[in-house]
């Protein structure tokens, strides 16, 4: 395991916040901890689907244009774009313009709204899949697990797109389904606490 980062506090965080300056709040503040708000659990999906090929850094810099482009990522409203919505946001600097991206993404709005239907939310589906903490590898030593490669698997079943195994993990790890700081990391017993009051949505 690589050394962390010590962050301007002097107090050791995972070595990846280091990289780039915005990443230390984001870092420090979102990600690992447990989230069951079905629509930041889709904007996360998303955004992770559009980093394929690329940075977070880019994503994460251009991630309030995506809000404002993509209705702040309520599902319901971006199921009902058409293709004057992806000409529209194809001519759109301030987000990733992929036609393919854009076009899974509409496309997974819809599967969503058909998941809230079947499951009650997107958070009742991804939280029944919490892995036990007790057989999670060594933080940040994979990319991809078992549990990402069955959410992946079943995702794809029910038509979504851009949803590899190696994308749900990064998710898993960001929404909190795994707490994946590493030992050192002054935030890792953050996130812990913040699972242990965390209800789980799962039925």
């Amino acid at each position: 395991m690589s050394e962390p980062f010590i962050a301007p506090d002097g107090k050791p965080r995972c070595r990846w916040c280091g990289a780039a300056p915005e990443f230390l709040a984001y870092h420090d503040n979102e990600w690992g901890f447990p989230v069951d708000d079905d629509r930041r659990l889709f904007e996360k999906l998303c955004l992770e689907g559009f980093q394929s090929g690329l940075s977070w850094r880019t994503i994460l810099a251009k991630r309030e244009n995506f809000r404002a482009a993509f209705e702040n990522f309520d599902f319901r409203k971006v199921a009902e774009y058409d293709e004057g919505d992806v000409e529209r946001l194809l001519q759109d600097a301030g987000i990733v313009r992929h036609r393919g991206k854009i076009e899974a993404m509409i496309n997974n709005a819809a599967r969503a709204v058909e998941m809230v239907e079947r499951e009650g939310s997107l958070a009742a589906f991804f939280w029944s899949y919490e892995p036990d903490p007790a057989t999670l590898s060594t933080p940040q030593s994979q990319s991809v697990s078992d549990v990402s490669k069955a959410i992946s698997k079943e995702l794809k079943k029910r038509g979504w797109k851009f949803v590899g195994p190696t994308t749900v993990y990064a998710f898993m790890q960001a929404m909190g389904l795994i707490n994946d700081h590493v030992g050192d990391c002054v935030v890792r017993e953050r996130v812990a606490a913040a699972r242990d009051r965390f209800e789980s949505p799962a039925p």
